[in-house]
Parts: C-alpha cells; structure tokens; sequence
C-alpha cells in the first residue's frame, strides 16, 4: 500500500482539487478495507482490534494535517499552539475498534481571540465523511464538557473512555483533567445507571442460537460495563489493574481468553458480513467458522464447534462478569439497614432469603461436591432463585474425580423436590451439573441449526424443566396432579436428559434413552422407572410430530401411534413431556392450535386403548417395518418409494414377506400403468396381477376353476395399485398358457362374467365383523373346500361393490379358511351384510 502522505503531498503540489484529495484518501481506505481479510489470518483478537484502531488514527491523523495545510498553507502552526485537540470514544477509544463500527471522535477546541477554529472543526469532519469513514462525532469548547456529561449517561461514559489522537497536548492535559472530575462526580448514580442498563439488555438480548455478541448476554458490554464501574470507582486504566484484589490470576484468565475469542469471533462477524454485524446470524456462521480456523472432524462441524465456542465464551463473560461488579459495588452500595434485613432472612447454614432469592456471603469457604448436596437438600422446597453470591460460592466446590455412591445417592433426592429448576439451574452456571450428570457434559452449549429451537441444548433441557413446575395448561395440570410421586420423579429427569443424545451422529431419542437407562441406574430408580423413562425418551418427539404432521382422525396413524406407546400411563406422561419440550423450543412455540391438535390426538389414542387386538397387530406391523428400515435393499430406495411402502395399509404384506421381497413388489407396483402381470408355472400354476384399474377377478377365477386354487393373497399397495397373488394346485399345460393369458387381459375388460355353481356354506362357517375397526371391516370364513368357491365368492364381492383391502385365502386340510379386510363405509356395510346372507 502506497504512502498516503507522500501521495497527498504531490497532489498539493498538483494542485489538485479537494474533491481529488478526499477521493484520493477514498481509495485508500477501500483499499485498506478490501486487505482487512488478510490482515485478520495474521492477527486475530485483541491485535487485529488495535491495528485496525491505529490505522485509523493515522488516517485521522492524515486528514486533520490536510486540513491545516488548507487553512494555513504552507504557514501551519505547531499542534501545541492551536487549541485544537481530537479525541477517540468508546471502542475506538478503548482501541478496540471493530471493522464495520462507527467511529466514535470528540473535537475539543478552547475559544481564544484570534483563532477561527469553527471552520476548521467542519472541514476535519467533511473531509471524513467525504472519504467515506463512517463517524460518530461530538464538539465541545472544553468548559462545556462537565456540564454535557451530566446531560446523559451515554455521553458521560463515552467521555470516560477518552483517548489523545491528534492536536495540542497541552490542551489535552487540561481534558483529563476535566475528565478527572467528571469521573469522581456522583460515582454512585453513575453505576447504579449501569447496573440498572446491564439488567435490561439481558432482558432484551437473551442467550438463544443467533446471540448478540456485543449486546446480548455474556456479550462485550458485560465486560464493558466491569470496566467502566472499575474505572469510575477507582480509576483503572484496564482489567488487569483488578488483578490480584478482585479477581484472581486465574479468574482473570479464563475471562481474559473468553473475552479474546469473543474479539475474534465479532471481527470475523463483520468480516463475513461486508457491515457492522453483531448478532452471530445462521448464515454467517459457516464463513466465521472458516476465518476463525475450525475445522470439520468426524465428531463435530465446523460451524458446531464456533458456536458452541461463542456460547461458552458468552457464559463465562456473563457470570465472571456478575461476580466481579457484585464484588466491586458491595462497598458502595452498602446500607447499615440491610444488617436487620439480612438478621431478619438468614434461614441456616450460612443462606439468607430475601424476597424470593437466596444469598451468601462471598468469603464463604468453599466446600466438596458431597457437602454442597446436603447443604442444598437442606433448604425448604419452595420456589426461590439463587443469587450470584451462591453461584459464587458453587464454583469453588471441590469435585471428586469420580462421583461415590454416596453422591448419586445424595443427588437422586434432588429429584423428589417439587421445586427443582431454579436449584439445578444454579449448579449449571456454576458448572456443577455437568460433574453430576457426567452424560450432559457434550451438550452443554451444543447449538441447534434446525431452525425450531430458539436455545442451545443444555439451555432448552432446563427449560423443559421448568414448564414441568409451571404447567399453565388445566387439563395437562390434571394429568401431572395424577402422577404418583415415584412417577413425577422419574419425568424430573426424564425432562432433563430427554435430549441428551443429540451431538452424535445417530438417532439422539434412542441414545438418548440408552444413556437414560444407565444414569437412571447409577440413581438406584427401579426397574419400573427406567423402563418408562427409556419409553418416553425414545418417543419424545412422536407425539408432536404426529399432531403436527400427520392425519390424526385416520385410524390406522392413531393406532400406529398408541401401539408404540403400549399403556395409557405412557400416554398421559408422554402429553406432559411433550407439553413442556414445545414450551421449551422458544417464546411462542406452543400455541392454541397445536394445544387443541395435541388434545385431540390424546383423546384419540386414550381411546385406542380399549382396541387391544388392533394394537397387538399394529405393534407387530412396526416391528417388522423397524426389520425392513434396517435392510440394504430398503435403504437403497430414494425417499419418495420408502415413505410409499410405509404408507401401505396392509398389515399381512409386513406380515408375509421379508424385506427383499417387499422391496422387489415396491419397484414393481411404482411402474403399474394399468395393470402388468407374470405367469409361474413351475411345480404348479402361479399368477402375479398388479393393477391399478378394475380388475375382475371373479371371472378369471371362475374360467379356471379347473386349476383348483390353493391360495390367493391381496395387498393394497400404494398410489392405487393393488397386488394379487393366486396360486392354484394344478400346473398348467405348455398349450393352456396362452389361454391363460387372454383370460387375465379379458378380466380387465367390462362385463366379462363367468357362469359359476353356487357352493354351500353354513351359517356358521361365515362370520362378518362390521367393528373390526374404523376404516375396515372384516369376513373370516371357515368351510368345506368346493370347486369355484372363491371365483363365487369373490364375484359377489364385484357385484356389490366391496373393495378388498387385504385378504389371505388359502386351503388347509381340505377346508378353505379366508380372511378378507373391506373398506367401509354404509353402503359396503348393508351390501356386506347382503352378500353374507346369500352365502349361506
């Protein structure tokens, strides 16, 4: 990069126009800003901020010197003597300017006869913002500079955060000096401002999967606001000068290095971005991954790893950063009156509760991991949240390498407490939860990118939790009221740990209910307990997912749903789990319409229940489907076929054929235009009918009765198409299959009948089940084998209009024992009954 300076002399000497000059300097920013990309590969954090600070400053530099040269020619004054002195604000006075920030400048001049500063002050800032540079500006005559930092909180600590850039330094030594008074006038209204501004950002900018990292919680401004009470209070320069009375060597590395990779993280943000950008965006997260140099490995991405990296950062900020300004205010804010207050809410073993929080004293003694528990499991079970002075305290627990059994045993009480969210949430902040729960250490801070969940991992679990002791719903209330207490206590923990598979690369609901299973039994839960926590988790996300995706007034989706869950007791805990997770998603993620479609499923599945036969059939239908999903032949399939075979309604396909073959008539029924057929006739006569058109199958029947059926399958498969397969006793000559064939193409032709005798049938050897379920009907007969029996029976079934869903017809002993599942509606229904009646 050429220099500036040498380059703007020549155009003075060019006599060149302003306009050439700005451009000039235009250009060289543009310049500057197209290389800040490679800069950032050489010097990330803290260093790339304060080059880019001082690069900057010399630019500032370069255009106050150019506008002297304009004002005084070749006649310009010493800096010293023109009262004239400009200074950096906020970041850019912290010299922690980031790429895309404005640039925050203070003109301070002193009014003395003979000097027209005015114009001067205008063309420094025309000539920036003629080139480009992006200021925020403010100009003081310096007596005015007291009484403007009263004015506003803003500007006060702008002016706090002041640094020499160009101009008089004999002026700049009477600023500090008004800066010296400005920061000791009313030091307690000032933090109380900061405090009461630090609260409401967390409010405004909470922790979730797009954080604020200037802004938000654990953000820049948590460690901006420590410094700027530190300073305010005692006048440190940086956070160092904290070291060793407030915070310790080791403290203060831990939040050194999270308030580094933050440095890092917000300039890789703007670089992504081309603009000023501060919200960690989903799209952007892959180009910061990149400039920060994460890499994809087989147990994490990339972008996992970066934002898993920032949220980490942003809560150790957040907590050291809470400890830290408790420690430093205490003095200042300290009422003899709170003495009486805090007699008055001391409540034993070293706790005070006041107004709803619990406090210590931040000199307790720290303790071990054992002791801790008892201390806890001795407060009264009541809402209560924990103040940082207890967080405080926690972090210092001496942790065992290896959790006793005398911990588990002291840490399974803690799920007997009716109020239990606030308790746990305390141990999380003070990074106690992840040694209780050795198996939720991989989803602390572990992203989500599906778009759904507002939170990371950890965050949505004990979140979950909380709704679980803040049910609003009075009918889910009901159901939670009617758990027994060995009941509640095991959904306590099977609301925490329903997501603790997610970070590996399988199916997290069944980890997560392995991983369940044994930290459950680490817990000494009985039997009964796990396996119904193992249950929930592994179906956590069915229920919402069907409310939400899928046709619940279809009978056979209510009762593959029910099936899975195999008791009404699953059901009602599963309605609770299920309530609390979609709370727990985000603000706004439960509302009155999935409510009213989650209610409707349950009444629809506690309904199912009584349907014991029907449950046990879909029960094994889902086995089998688990079977076929495993297969290589399935998993071969593209997504759009495997959702087809799935959707089948003929339980006897599932029931009848291995994977491969069910797999083979899939690719066979996708290609069915019409209708296609195969004719086998090896050891005997076999015909293969796939159609998706009217198919007379009581005719082709009665034109070879000579044949003698043996057995005849049908299954409803998919988009229309039907499978038939009839076996018969008999092979067929070489000279009958070409018969053969003109009749199976003549069954698919209008009013082709076949004269068939009537065969005999008691009364007894029929039977019809108009209840069987919701959507089908069923005839179940048992009779002596006769010639054409099935052609007769079957035709009448075209005759009346019955729509065969499934059927299994074979012959056993000389007796025909058939099954056939209808459609139903009325009509089929009185014609069913019709048809039966001729039949005997």
């Amino acid at each position: 990069m050429k220099n500036l300076e040498f380059e703007i002399e020549e155009y003075i000497e060019q006599q060149k126009s302003d306009f050439e000059i700005s451009k000039l300097i235009k250009n060289h920013i543009k310049e500057y800003l197209n290389s800040l990309d490679e800069i950032f590969t050489q010097n990330q954090g803290k260093d790339f901020l304060v080059k880019h600070t001082k690069h900057i400053d010399y630019l500032i530099g370069v255009i106050y010197k150019y506008t002297l040269r304009q004002f005084f020619k070749e006649y310009v004054p010493l800096y010293n003597t023109l009262p004239i002195t400009l200074t950096a604000l906020g970041s850019y006075g912290r010299e922690e300017l980031c790429v895309y920030s404005d640039i925050d400048l203070m003109i301070v001049y002193k009014k003395i006869d003979g000097y027209n500063i005015e114009p001067i002050i205008k063309s420094i800032l025309h000539l920036a913002w003629d080139c480009g540079m992006k200021l925020g500006h403010r100009t003081h005559e310096i007596s005015e500079l007291y009484e403007a930092s009263n004015k506003d909180i803003t500007i006060k600590t702008a002016m706090l955060e002041s640094r020499f850039l160009c101009g008089s330094k004999y002026l700049w030594t009477q600023i500090q000096g008004e800066l010296l008074r400005i920061r000791k006038y009313n030091q307690k209204e000032f933090i109380s401002k900061k405090l009461e501004a630090y609260a409401e950002r967390g409010v405004k900018f909470p922790l979730n999967m797009e954080p604020n990292i200037k802004d938000g919680v654990g953000g820049l401004r948590d460690a901006n606001t420590l410094f700027w009470i530190a300073h305010v209070m005692m006048g440190a320069g940086r956070l160092n000068d904290l070291v060793p009375k407030y915070l310790n060597e080791e403290e203060f590395r831990e939040f050194r290095s999270s308030l580094e990779f933050l440095f890092r993280a917000r300039s890789a943000l703007h670089l992504s971005a081309g603009k000023k950008q501060d919200i960690l965006n989903l799209d952007l997260i892959p180009s910061v991954a990149s400039k920060l140099g994460f890499k994809n490995t087989k147990a994490k991405r990339a972008e996992v790893q970066v934002t898993q990296k920032t949220l980490q950062s942003l809560w150790v900020l957040k907590t050291t950063s809470q400890i830290f300004i408790r420690r430093l205010t205490a003095p200042i804010f300290f009422d003899k009156a709170n003495v009486t207050r805090a007699k008055n809410a001391y409540i034993g073993e070293g706790f005070y509760l006041y107004e709803g929080k619990l406090y210590t004293s931040f000199h307790r003694k720290k303790t071990t991991l054992k002791n801790v528990l008892k201390i806890l499991l001795s407060l009264e079970d009541k809402p209560m949240k924990y103040d940082i002075s207890v967080i405080n305290w926690l972090k210092y627990t001496s942790v065992p390498p290896h959790n006793s059994k005398e911990i588990y045993a002291l840490f399974r009480q803690f799920f007997e407490r009716k109020y239990l969210n606030q308790m746990l949430y305390a141990l999380y902040k003070s990074n106690l939860l992840k040694c209780l729960i050795k198996p939720m250490s991989h989803t602390i801070n572990l992203p989500q990118f599906d778009g759904y969940h507002m939170y990371p991992v950890d965050i949505h679990s004990l979140k979950t939790l909380y709704f679980l002791e803040n049910i609003k719903d009075t009918f889910v209330k009901a159901l939670y009221d009617d758990i027994c207490e060995n009941g509640r206590m095991m959904l306590r923990l099977t609301v925490l740990l329903h997501d603790v598979g997610k970070g590996k690369n399988t199916d997290h609901s069944k980890l997560g209910a392995k991983i369940f299973k044994a930290y459950a039994q680490k817990l000494s839960f009985n039997e009964e307990q796990i396996n119904m926590g193992e249950l929930l988790i592994r179906h956590h996300t069915l229920m919402n997912n069907v409310a939400s995706r899928e046709d619940i007034y279809n009978e056979n989706v209510i009762l593959s749903f029910a099936s899975k869950l195999r008791s009404l007791r699953a059901l009602q805990l599963l309605y609770v789990l299920t309530y609390c997770d979609v709370n727990a998603v985000g603000e706004k993620a439960f509302s009155r319409f999935n409510a009213r479609f989650l209610r409707e499923l349950y009444e629809l599945a506690a309904s199912s229940f009584s349907q014991e036969a029907l449950l046990d059939e879909t029960a094994r239908r889902l086995k089998k489907e688990e079977i076929l999903q495993k297969s290589e032949e399935f998993a071969a399939l593209s997504s759009t076929l495997k959702r087809k075979i799935l959707s089948s309604s003929s339980n006897l396909l599932f029931f009848k054929y291995p994977p491969q073959r069910i797999v083979e008539l899939a690719k066979r029924a996708q290609d069915v235009k019409g209708f296609s057929y195969t004719i086998e006739n090896d050891n005997h006569l076999c015909i293969n009918v796939f159609k998706n058109i009217n198919f007379n199958v009581g005719f082709l029947l009665g034109k070879l009765v000579v044949f003698d059926l043996a057995q005849m399958d049908i299954f409803k498969l998919f988009d229309g198409v039907k499978y038939f397969k009839i076996e018969f006793n008999k092979k067929a000559e070489e000279d009958d299959l070409a018969r053969i064939k003109f009749l199976i193409e003549e069954s698919f032709l209008e009013g082709k009948t076949a004269h068939i005798k009537k065969p005999l049938i008691l009364k007894n050897e029929i039977n019809l089940d108009l209840n069987h379920s919701k959507s089908l009907a069923k005839i179940t007969l048992n009779a002596k084998d006769q010639q054409g029996l099935m052609a007769y029976i079957i035709s009448l079934f075209d005759e009346y209009g019955i729509d065969i869903a499934s059927a299994k017809i074979q012959t056993i002993k000389q007796r025909a024992r058939n099954l056939f599942l209808i459609e139903k509606d009325d009509k089929v229904c009185d014609n069913a009954k019709k048809v039966i009646e001729l039949l005997y």
